[in-house]
């Protein structure tokens, strides 16, 4: 599939989706010309891990998370990280990096011989650890978020972090339904 046209990533609202709340995070920059966004990575994150709902991601995403709030946050300090969008327990949307921006997710990747998953992706974190499951809600989300980046994205693929960092990376994990979310994929 051809590259939509420079800016088209942006569209009439300029890369935000009417349904997410909007959070904006510095840690984003432009894509290389011509990158065609054709992967969703997902990811798990919680602060501190196993902690649902509070705002230290927002807080991480923003670089305004205070190293000395929890013990487990204090390798966190000056770390420049975000993701396009955050799908909480509840499956609010939250979202920080806008699509026509590179956003800092991935990290060292690889996807299907493509070194720089970052440059062709757009990170989705779901609230929630490697290895416990995920919620209806968030699975539900998640399959409507993904349809409508379809709609404006040539995406073609969908991974885990642990698929384009393996070794170093074990989210989603297996509290991902794959098998459930690429049903409701196909009933949106």
């Amino acid at each position: 599939m051809a590259s939509p046209p420079e800016g088209a990533l942006a569209g009439p609202t300029g890369g935000w989706l009417a349904d997410a709340r909007r959070v904006l995070s510095p840690n984003c920059d432009s894509r290389p010309p011509q990158a065609s966004v054709t992967l969703a990575v997902l990811h798990a994150i919680s602060l501190p891990r196993g902690e649902y709902g509070g705002d230290a991601i927002e807080r991480l995403f923003t670089n305004r998370l205070d190293p000395r709030a929890h013990p487990s946050f204090a390798c966190l300090g000056g770390v420049k990280v975000s993701a396009h969008f955050l799908v909480r327990r509840d499956g609010a949307l939250v979202q920080f990096v806008p699509l026509h921006l590179r956003a800092w997710h991935a990290g060292t990747s690889r996807w299907r011989g493509r070194e720089r998953c970052n440059d062709f992706s757009v990170g989705i974190e779901l609230e929630g650890v490697d290895d416990t499951g995920f919620a209806v809600a968030q699975h539900r989300r998640l399959a409507v978020l993904l349809d409508a980046l379809a709609a404006r994205l040539p995406l073609r693929a969908v991974a885990g972090h642990s698929d384009v960092a393996p070794g170093r990376k074990s989210d989603p994990g297996s509290g991902l339904a794959w098998a459930r979310l690429l049903g409701e994929l196909s009933r949106h």
